[in-house]
């Protein structure tokens, strides 16, 4: 009778780390759903109250097809994180954007966050795959407050034209800091509370 193969333990360790890190399971319905859906219930009684079922009726209506306008962006944007974090290589984002990154790590997603374009149904899954390939934290928030705050294409489409030169220059001058200095505070709080997390 033949054995089975038994695998060293040494080995299976070594497979174990090659193997790329699970991303955190999002439960579909936490804290924010439920205090949402809470507001909304609220809400909808008080118009109900001062309106009647017409009124709720129209917001239904207006939303639907708000919802109906914004889903296709929405779509693309989530798919544009899930082929964002099967294309890049985990290991150089980790190594580039990992909690070890150090300040690199920090001014590589402050400056990313400075040229990434669109709205938020493109940065917020970007930041989200980059969080899945083995960014952490302080490298994505620098990456998103960078996004907010000094954005390049808000900034040349609306800013420029409405605002002018000297303000828009200015405001990213003032502006620059804060991604890196978000960024590091994120990474030192994440730290601590989560220090399983980062082992």
């Amino acid at each position: 009778m033949s054995e089975l193969p038994v695998k060293h333990p040494v080995q299976a360790s070594d497979a174990a780390e090659g193997e790329p890190r699970p991303g955190r399971i999002r439960k579909p319905i936490g804290w924010s759903m439920i205090t949402i859906g809470a507001l909304v219930a609220v809400s909808a009684t008080l118009v109900w109250r001062r309106d009647g079922i017409g009124g709720v009726l129209d917001i239904l209506t207006h939303d639907v097809t708000l919802f109906g306008g914004i889903l296709p962006r929405v779509l693309a944007g989530c798919l544009l994180g899930a082929f964002i974090a099967e294309i890049l290589p985990h290991e150089k984002v980790s190594r580039s954007l990992g909690p070890n990154s150090g300040l690199k790590g920090l001014l590589i997603g402050a400056a990313f966050g400075a040229i990434l374009p669109g709205g938020p149904f493109t940065a917020y899954p970007v930041a989200s795959a980059l969080l899945t390939v083995g960014a952490d934290f302080g490298a994505t928030i620098a990456m998103v407050v960078s996004w907010t705050l000094i954005g390049y294409g808000r900034a040349v489409a609306w800013e420029l034209p409405i605002m002018g030169t000297d303000f828009t220059l200015w405001r990213i001058v003032i502006s620059l800091p804060l991604p890196v200095l978000a960024g590091a505070l994120g990474r030192f709080v994440y730290v601590r509370m989560y220090p399983k997390d980062v082992e």
